[in-house]
Formats: C-alpha cells, sequence, structure tokens
C-alpha cells in the first residue's frame, strides 16, 4: 500500500487452557522462536515474547493490513498444533478461549519489552490473575472477572 504509514504496538496476553503450568522452560524458547516466526510471517514486527509456564506476553509492532483478532488466532492456533506436534506434553495442549490487547506509544516501547523480558523474576513476587486484573484497571477496562479466564482455584 503505497502512502501508508502506521506506528500500532500493541501487548498481547493470553494464558494456557485452565491456566494450567505447561510451558515447560524445556521448549520454552523454542516455542517462542516459532510464535516470532508467526507473527514475522504475518509480516508484523516482534519487539518482545516471553512464555510464562502458564501464559504469554507479546509485544508486537502490527502491520496496518492484519487485524489483531487473525494474529492472534494464527499464532493461538499455530503454537498449539506446534505443541502438540512436538508431544512436549502428554496430553492435547489449548489456549484458552481470549485474550487481551493492549495499545502502546512508541516512548513506552522499551519499558514494556524490560517488563516483558523480566516476566520470570515479576511472577516470583505477583501471579497472573492480580497482574492481569491490574493491566485491566490500568487501561480502564470495564470487564467480569467470572469471564476472564479459567483459573485453577
Amino acid at each position: 500500500m503505497p502512502n501508508t504509514y502506521s506506528q500500532i504496538y500493541l501487548q498481547l496476553v493470553f494464558a494456557v487452557k485452565s491456566r494450567e503450568a505447561l510451558i515447560d522452560e524445556s521448549f520454552r524458547e523454542e516455542l517462542q522462536k516459532y510464535m516470532s516466526g508467526i507473527i514475522t510471517n504475518r509480516k508484523c514486527k516482534l519487539c518482545a515474547i516471553y512464555a510464562n509456564p502458564d501464559h504469554v506476553h507479546i509485544l508486537v509492532g502490527l502491520h496496518p493490513n492484519v487485524s489483531v483478532s487473525n494474529l492472534v488466532r494464527d499464532v493461538k492456533s499455530n503454537s498449539s498444533k506446534f505443541i502438540n506436534e512436538k508431544g512436549v506434553i502428554p496430553f492435547h495442549f489449548q489456549w484458552q478461549d481470549g485474550y487481551g490487547v493492549f495499545s502502546y506509544s512508541a516512548s513506552h516501547l522499551d519499558a514494556v519489552a524490560k517488563y516483558i523480558l523480566n516476566q520470570r523474576e515479576h511472577h516470583k513476587k505477583r501471579d497472573f490473575k492480580t497482574e492481569y486484573i491490574d493491566i485491566l484497571q490500568k487501561f480502564g477496562v470495564n470487564y467480569d472477572e467470572q469471564f476472564l479466564f479459567d483459573w485453577i482455584l
């Protein structure tokens, strides 16, 4: 598209089905590389990614021809297929339905990327549920807690 300019930076957040801690350190980096390839193949720019055992954070520069829902659908469906074909989990792997998407200006990219890349340390002090609700509140997103995710009790 000639004369189309954009600057769309988004943080995507989605969780493992039932929020189970299934993403093991033994294949985390390989999964992140696979997801990175999906994002790149969709003409988007990966800024940061971290796959926690039970959820994923991705900071991406969105291409103007790509819809957020299609990008998330492609990342989730292809990565779950990848995990299932690798056989690293002894049963069928799935991501939960839904996701969070939050927009940022270019001036916030470094801080958000550092936050994502520091997830391992961050979650030693704070669980995902608290983190996610705080993000929703920070961005003024109306939500009903019973429909956020299938939280493990």
